[in-house]
């Protein structure tokens, strides 16, 4: 067996479920250098999906794909079953997809709301949104306060400037501006990465809200206490592609690290093997 797509662990309510977002078979080449190396992808409604790798193991590329932010040399993308191209991230946000990058892509500069609607900025009705091009502040500040109600996000004002904000609250800024305009799925990466304990607990939890409203997320992480926390099922990603599926529920957290790692891997019947004694049986 090459492959965890032989054998996946599924729960048994992923049994014949259409797929959100799927990859196919995804291939990206930088000259010689091949990052993904035939990835297959799977995000089901209302789960969190971790996507876990060691550093190099094409995790990133392979996200990068699927947020539109590379384009594949081989393979397919769906939506829903559909056959997608994206060229760009804004084809993927056209399907619904919204991704939270590590950097967190937040104005610093601009309030709590201006952040939360840029680039998609709501204009006043009539001549003076449409000649004028005037933007319907109250609008969107009402709009983004009762995003952060929904998603339990507290700050002091909608108007407060993003600078003025913690570090997890501007992440949560971000989470909540791609759970405003995510209708498939939110993609974040490392979100917890530059966090204290506190505020990665709140991020948790505020990954947990939108999983609770239906809208499936991907959780890119090195962090395998807060993946064993929060996912629902674990991607594992080694040579540019996926090499198991598993879930926190029946594998522990020493077993994602030696499939990562190269050390272990499933068997036919998806049960984890030592690599040396997989190939003396004949599975690789």
């Amino acid at each position: 067996m090459t492959s965890a797509e032989q054998s996946p662990v599924q729960t048994p309510e992923q049994n014949g479920r259409q797929t959100t977002l799927s990859a196919r078979g995804l291939v990206k080449r930088y000259g010689r250098v091949t990052a993904i190396n035939g990835a297959d992808f799977d995000l089901y409604p209302g789960e969190v999906l971790a996507v876990v790798g060691d550093n190099g193991a094409g995790k990133s590329s392979l996200i990068k794909a699927l947020s539109g932010a590379l384009v594949p040399d081989e393979g397919e993308i769906r939506v829903d079953g559909e056959v997608v191209h994206f060229k760009s991230p804004l084809d993927a946000r056209h399907y619904g997809i919204e991704t939270v990058y590590q950097d967190l892509a937040v104005a610093p500069a601009l309030d709590i709301a201006s952040n939360m609607f840029l680039g998609r900025e709501k204009r006043l009705r009539g001549p003076f949104g449409g000649l004028a091009r005037k933007l319907d502040t109250a609008e969107m500040r009402k709009e983004a306060q009762r995003i952060l109600d929904e998603l339990g996000i507290n700050v002091k004002s909608i108007t407060q400037l993003v600078e003025t904000l913690s570090g997890g609250q501007r992440q949560g800024v971000a989470v909540a501006r791609a759970a405003a305009f995510g209708t498939k799925a939110v993609i974040m990466d490392e979100p917890t990465a530059a966090l204290g304990v506190a505020e990665s607990a709140k991020v948790l939890e505020l990954i947990g809200r939108i999983r609770d409203r239906g809208l499936p997320v991907v959780l890119i992480s090195h962090n395998m206490p807060h993946v064993f926390d929060i996912a629902d099922r674990i991607h594992v990603h080694r040579l540019g592609k996926r090499v198991a599926v598993v879930s926190p529920k029946t594998h522990t957290m020493n077993q994602v690290v030696g499939l990562l790692t190269g050390a272990l891997q499933l068997d036919e019947s998806g049960a984890v093997v030592e690599v040396a004694a997989a190939t003396h049986a004949g599975l690789t």
